[in-house]
């Protein structure tokens, strides 16, 4: 059976098992110690050149794993050691050279980082460059590349670059959270921190107090868990003993209606659900930070809902993003949210605790409507605040602006930021294909996003005023209908 699409997953996902195994037993101090030898018995390497340097880098893994270093404020973390195998990179001269005697490429560099072989062919001191890349952009054999790392092809924003050691750094003052590096380093040497053990604390709290751990799961849960039908994956995680699971997707049926309000009264708009891409406005575009959406993303709107509704409540949410981790820390949704963990680390605690959802009955998930379920993949958010203004009654003409993946993000937000915006509401998502792409999901490949539209018409509620009238009942635990 296999749940994930790449052995770095595997290897990451088998430190998180061991992690949470021990963590229900009580004994992960006394054993800590000794996870690394449990996943790479025996003496023989498996992965790098020796089976001590495996368990030294595994040793690293299970500190993030155990939720690493709390002075360091960025959830996505480099494991140094784990980072030596990739090329140093830059722009190289390849074996297309053909040795001309125009010299383009050195004429144009400006600190003079460009010689010749005996046999005319160009060489870059790699002492002396900038990488400005005006070299390649000269040349007319197309002889000179850039060979970028994988990590730092899949920073969009530019937020890794390499440290005077030669391993990737990460610029926190940059970095959104999203995640991307994590998936695409083929060696596993990013990662993001876990906050596994503070959910099974919470669990085996709530076993002897009064506390009820609500699970927030997000719409995206649809692509996930594909070997089980998702009456099961409900079933795992009540069985985990969470005491209920409740839809995101409420929360963005909740924020799509306020938001189709404040649109209209704003005239201009920017989405507010996606916490890389409002990291990443205000840190490449505070000029437009006013017009980002005063209200709470899907996660903080149910989650302070429930808490506002349900005593002794506390939330965790699970989902695709690795960037939720660093919007718990926000002081307007820490209030709200208790912590967050990804689908891989779901399926991590589920085999923790030797649960096989597989064998489970089905349960329901049936509290969001069909446009709040929609929120999972690129377009659904404006579709969502379209119907919202339909039933809201508002004489408004919505021009939204879809934004797949944080490279359309720029174009539209320096657009707009020059005042030649294309419509009048940017919805922002830093993962290609929306939140169905999230850095936490099990598997990574290209997902059908008609399969979304199918999860949502399964929804009960067809409209958003249906599902969020739910909210006005008054008792306790109204989510538990």
């Amino acid at each position: 059976m296999r749940k994930f699409d790449t052995q770095v997953q595997h290897l990451k996902y088998k430190v998180l098992r061991e992690v949470a195994r021990h963590a229900w037993a009580g004994d992960l101090l006394t054993n800590v110690g000794d996870i690394p030898k449990t996943i790479i018995p025996g003496q023989e390497p498996s992965m790098r050149c020796c089976v001590y340097k495996e368990r030294a880098i595994l040793g690293e893994r299970v500190k993030l794993a155990m939720g690493g270093d709390a002075k360091k404020p960025n959830v996505i973390e480099v494991i140094d050691i784990a980072c030596d195998e990739c090329p140093v990179g830059g722009y190289e001269v390849t074996e297309a050279c053909r040795g001309c005697i125009a010299h383009r490429c050195q004429d144009v560099c400006p600190r003079d980082a460009i010689s010749f072989d005996h046999n005319q062919k160009a060489w870059i001191d790699k002492t002396k460059c900038i990488e400005c890349g005006k070299c390649a952009q000269v040349c007319p054999f197309s002889a000179i590349a850039n060979n970028k790392r994988p990590c730092e092809k899949a920073c969009q924003i530019k937020a890794i670059s390499m440290s005077e050691n030669k391993t990737a750094s990460i610029d926190n003052n940059k970095c959104t959270a999203c995640g991307a590096c994590v998936y695409q380093c083929p060696f596993g040497a990013i990662m993001d921190k876990s906050y596994i053990l503070d959910v099974i604390n919470m669990l085996k709290n709530a076993q002897e107090s009064d506390q009820r751990v609500y699970a927030v799961v997000a719409p995206s849960i649809s692509s996930q868990f594909t070997y089980a039908r998702l009456g099961q994956v409900i079933s795992g995680i009540k069985k985990l003993g969470f005491f209920h699971v409740v839809e995101a997707a409420l929360g963005a049926d909740m924020t799509a209606w306020e938001e189709s309000s404040e649109l209209a009264e704003k005239g201009f708009l920017l989405s507010s659900c996606c916490p890389s891409f409002v990291s990443y406005v205000k840190t490449e575009f505070p000029q437009l930070a006013d017009s980002i959406s005063h209200n709470l993303s899907p996660m903080a709107e149910i989650a302070r809902y429930i808490k506002k509704t349900s005593e002794q409540a506390q939330v965790v949410f699970i989902g695709p993003c690795t960037a939720k981790k660093m919007e718990l820390q926000q002081p307007q949704v820490r209030p709200w949210v208790d912590s967050v963990i990804t689908f891989e680390e779901l399926q991590a605690l589920f085999d923790s605790a030797d649960i096989n959802i597989c064998d489970l009955k089905d349960d329901v998930l049936d509290n969001a409507s069909f446009y709040g379920r929609i929120f999972a993949r690129s377009g659904g958010l404006s579709d969502a605040v379209a119907q919202a203004v339909k039933e809201h009654n508002i004489d408004f003409e919505l021009k939204p602006v879809v934004c797949d993946g944080i490279e359309a993000c720029r174009i539209a937000l320096l657009k707009a930021s020059k005042g030649r915006a294309d419509g009048n509401f940017i919805e922002g998502m830093a993962c290609t294909g929306g939140c169905i792409g999230g850095a936490g999901c099990l598997t990574h490949g290209p997902k059908d996003k008609s399969q979304v539209d199918k999860y949502g018409q399964e929804a009960y509620e067809k409209t958003i005023s249906d599902a969020i009238s739910v909210l006005e009942l008054p008792q306790t635990d109204t989510l538990t209908r």
